[in-house]
């Protein structure tokens, strides 16, 4: 329907675009495949985009500053899967409540505004290029491929997917499962905040608002690639794809001129016929 969508030049940009749900969507892999879910990714994407740019800000070196925005992404991972692995509470109700810290948390220090005044040499993160790719793209491939090798070539992948499968078979069979659940949860913290490193920079500014409904957009490239919303099955490569093909559909919906608020519905029917789909499988089998 429109003649500039299959140009490089847009296809890049598609690819740019999605490298920053893609890096979210391998965090929430992980908890999904444990029988979990993060719906805080959003809101610390942008607090530790925040961070690193606030930093910055006061003058503390570049790489200082990203690795104290990634701890802090990291930190709030980590208190995600204590509060469920060791107080055994509903995953669905820690993360949406430390959504709602790390907005506020955001908001409150950088009072509402962005952030800017940042070195330009952290562009490089957001719109620079290494060996003629974009530095998003290379970034994003980076941590799929770090995931895929932790998730199939290591005993911690075959962790989670017993834990998904059958958390208290995993316990009885002697594996420490709450360690490897405050583990995943840490992962999706440290992804959210590599997204907001790239975002931050892309922007160059720390936007405390950024990341709004980015964990619907995380979830659907999830269950979209194939992953059981109950955990147990799916595949790190399947979530890439399920990130492209919303990256295309976005895109698309853009060019053709379909206004956003419709865009949020149809992600949403795509997410539930993902998951009926995936259902459907496992009742077969």
């Amino acid at each position: 329907m429109n003649e500039h969508f299959f140009t490089e030049s847009n296809l890049i940009n598609i690819a740019r675009q999605v490298s920053i749900i893609s890096i979210i969507a391998v965090g929430m892999t992980f908890a999904i495949l444990t029988g979990g879910i993060d719906l805080s990714v959003g809101p610390v994407m942008a607090l530790s985009g925040t961070i690193m740019a606030g930093l910055m800000v006061l003058g503390l070196p570049m790489e200082l500053s990203i690795l104290a925005g990634i701890g802090v992404g990291i930190l709030f991972g980590f208190f995600n899967g204590f509060c469920i692995a060791v107080w055994a509470l509903p995953p669905i109700i820690v993360t949406l409540a430390t959504m709602g810290i790390a907005r506020g948390l955001a908001l409150i220090y950088t009072g509402g505004y962005p952030l800017s005044g940042l070195p330009e040499s952290f562009s490089f993160f957001g719109r620079g290029t290494l060996f003629g790719v974009q530095t998003p793209i290379v970034i994003m491939l980076l941590v799929y491929l770090v995931a895929w090798v932790v998730l199939h070539k290591t005993p911690v992948g075959r962790y989670i997917y017993a834990i998904g499968g059958n958390e208290e078979a995993t316990r009885l069979s002697g594996v420490r499962v709450n360690r490897y659940k405050v583990l995943v949860y840490s992962i999706s913290g440290c992804t959210a905040a590599i997204s907001g490193l790239v975002l931050t920079s892309r922007l160059m500014s720390g936007q405390p608002n950024a990341g709004v409904a980015f964990e619907l957009d995380a979830i659907a490239a999830v269950v979209i690639g194939g992953t059981a919303i109950a955990g147990g099955r799916g595949a790190i490569i399947g979530t890439l794809v399920g990130a492209m093909l919303l990256g295309v559909l976005n895109n698309g919906l853009n060019m053709i001129g379909m206004s956003p608020y419709a865009q949020t519905v149809i992600k949403g029917f795509i997410i539930l016929v993902a998951i009926y789909i995936g259902r459907d499988r496992n009742i077969k089998k």
